[in-house]
């Protein structure tokens, strides 16, 4: 075994189960990342706080010139300290875009969770026409927020529209809108 190989990250050391599944936490992706490129550049950013929901920018760059940005939100109704985890969650995405940890994470499992087909259980779990109509109503009503701004803010909140918000979503939407007229 070379030097080179006595060094080399192994991720199979650091993986954990989550759902099931080989997950390589966010730490030990920036762990393999920084093994093999000490003098990447890192930065994040804060690109959006209100309503108790986060939304981080992580950009990391290589010094050979490779480049990922990775987005990542939270909301205070997941999370205690949502704001730590949406820059950990924007790390951990620019990382599996460059290669580090992609196979042990679900952010690109896109077939598995948005492209099949809704079934009765998940269907009955939607959010109801009368919470879809609330969320528009008290956006407009008390704080002025044209339809558009109010899905953009949906959008980065929960990766939806009001619309395809789960029930427990739409109230916690609606909760967060009275709670800010509150403020």
């Amino acid at each position: 075994m070379s030097v080179k190989d006595e060094k080399a990250f192994r991720a199979s050391r650091y993986l954990t189960k989550l759902n099931g599944k080989d997950y390589l936490e966010v730490k030990w992706r920036l762990l393999w990342l920084r093994t093999e490129h000490p003098d990447a550049v890192i930065v994040t950013e804060l690109e959006r706080h209100e309503w108790g929901m986060a939304l981080f920018k992580a950009r990391i760059t290589l010094p050979q010139g490779g480049e990922a940005t990775g987005w990542g939100s939270e909301t205070v109704s997941d999370f205690g300290d949502y704001i730590e985890k949406a820059e950990t969650k924007a790390l951990g995405r620019a990382c599996a875009a460059l290669g580090y940890g992609t196979q042990f994470c679900s952010d690109f499992d896109f077939l598995e969770k948005r492209d099949k087909p809704v079934d009765a259980q998940e269907k009955r779990s939607m959010a109801t026409a009368a919470q879809v109509k609330a969320i528009y109503t008290i956006a407009q009503e008390e704080h002025d927020l044209s339809q558009e701004r109010l899905n953009q803010h949906a959008k980065k909140a929960y990766g939806r529209l009001p619309a395809e918000l789960t029930k427990q979503e739409a109230s916690q939407l609606i909760d967060r809108l009275k709670a800010k007229k509150a403020d």
